[in-house]
């Protein structure tokens, strides 16, 4: 079913929405893809990280009540694709600060958290940060060995972080630590002593996204900063949050595919050799055929959410891990395809599929491993497509009657010899 904006919202907002996606499309083609050497270097600046607060970006989904403009899903993921073709790295910026905490804590936290956190959030005064992963700790989430001890008034946290998006530059952090075996979750700000960031380089791919290890030493956090209840912190808030963030990399997917097809296109429609464009060869065709095929479907995946979303779906969850899973496959596939018309000029970084192709392979890893989300999807679909009553058309199957006929004559058989 195609995706209809207009059966879900009047003309007046409609024309609202598009406008902040036609901005996010503008800013992405103006601002975004003319630096992204520098970025590469020396991480997205804070002047481009403050222009997306005031473009309204990183504000879009949250609710207007706290400084939010309260986008629809669709509208949120669109400015996500535009970003993410201009570059991985700043729409990454709206997944950790945006999807995996300002979603996470508008949906679950307090009236307090809420008031305390998300307009500074939406303003760009704080910049947030999702802190999960550990050294010892990655698809294995539960088995974190940050800790933290409870007191009369207050929460100590002990532990390291690593690989964390936007770690080297964030103010708060959602930090998840473990007390007997039981994981909660915590909102850590920057300033509080005991936290120290290290920022991570010789990365392959989202080097402009400050990535870093955080340490916590006995850092003293109030207790109106746990997030959601005691003990809840991996099963309730942390699956919460990586849903929000993985709707977030499906559509930051679609980017790169979409990116990397008009790459590839563009160039193969200008690229001579044996005397003609070799965007008349076939063998090029059918890569750009593929790709093509990619976008549509990831893009029909990514619609599929959005929609559900705005219903309220409850298979919004399992679908948005297939669509992750597809995207981001499929944009390894695409950025693939493109390196290879750019023959060597693909692996040359003053053209853009150098990166695209580097960029791909992180959306397999983060929010979950492609391998990660074959389990999850296998055993959905484990449950809801066993079907019993095919078992009777197949060869060697029999009924419960035939069975025990052949039992009887068996026994038949025993006794005669």
């Amino acid at each position: 079913m195609v995706f209809n904006l207009e059966t879900q919202r009047g003309n007046c907002v409609n024309t609202e929405y598009d406008s902040i996606v036609e901005r996010a499309r503008r800013f992405s083609q103006d601002i975004v893809r003319s630096r992204v050497a520098d970025f590469e270097e020396n991480g997205v600046s804070k002047e481009v990280i403050q222009q997306m607060a005031e473009q309204g970006f990183l504000r879009s989904i949250f609710p207007i009540e706290y400084g939010g403009l309260a986008v629809d899903a669709l509208t949120y993921g669109r400015i996500t694709e535009e970003i993410g073709k201009g570059c991985n790295s700043v729409r990454a910026l709206l997944t950790v600060h945006t999807s995996l905490v300002g979603e996470t804590v508008a949906k679950l936290g307090s009236d307090e958290q809420k008031q305390t956190f998300l307009p500074v959030m939406a303003s760009g005064e704080k910049i947030a940060c999702f802190a999960l992963s550990e050294p010892e700790a990655g698809s294995d989430a539960a088995s974190i060995q940050t800790s933290y001890q409870e007191f009369d008034d207050h929460y100590v946290i002990n532990g390291t972080k690593k690989w964390i998006t936007y770690g080297g530059v964030a103010d708060l952090f959602l930090v998840f630590a473990s007390k007997d075996e039981k994981t909660s979750a915590f909102i850590v700000e920057r300033n509080m002593p005991g936290v120290t960031t290290s920022p991570m380089s010789g990365l392959m791919a989202s080097r402009g996204a400050h990535l870093a290890e955080i340490s916590f030493e006995n850092v003293s956090v109030p207790k109106l900063n746990m997030l959601g209840r005691a003990g809840m912190g991996f099963s309730f808030v942390a699956n919460t949050a990586l849903f929000y963030g993985r709707y977030s990399i499906a559509w930051g997917g679609l980017a790169i595919i979409c990116a990397a097809l008009e790459e590839m296109v563009t160039y193969s429609r200008s690229r001579v050799q044996f005397g003609t464009k070799i965007s008349q060869n076939q063998l090029i065709k059918a890569m750009i055929a593929d790709s093509t095929t990619s976008l549509h479907a990831g893009r029909a995946m990514c619609e599929k959410i959005a929609e559900m979303r705005i219903k309220g779906d409850q298979r919004a969850v399992t679908e948005t891990n297939i669509a992750k899973y597809l995207t981001s496959k499929a944009a390894a596939e695409v950025s693939s395809n493109a390196v290879q018309i750019f023959g060597g000029n693909g692996i040359w970084n003053s053209y853009a599929v150098e990166r695209l192709f580097r960029e791909a392979k992180v959306l397999e890893i983060i929010e979950g491993t492609s391998q990660i989300q074959q389990l999850m999807i296998a055993g959905q679909a484990l449950r809801d497509y066993y079907r019993v009553a095919l078992k009777k058309h197949y060869p060697n199957s029999k009924s419960a009657s035939d069975k025990a006929g052949l039992s009887e004559a068996k026994n038949k058989l025993v006794a005669s010899v």
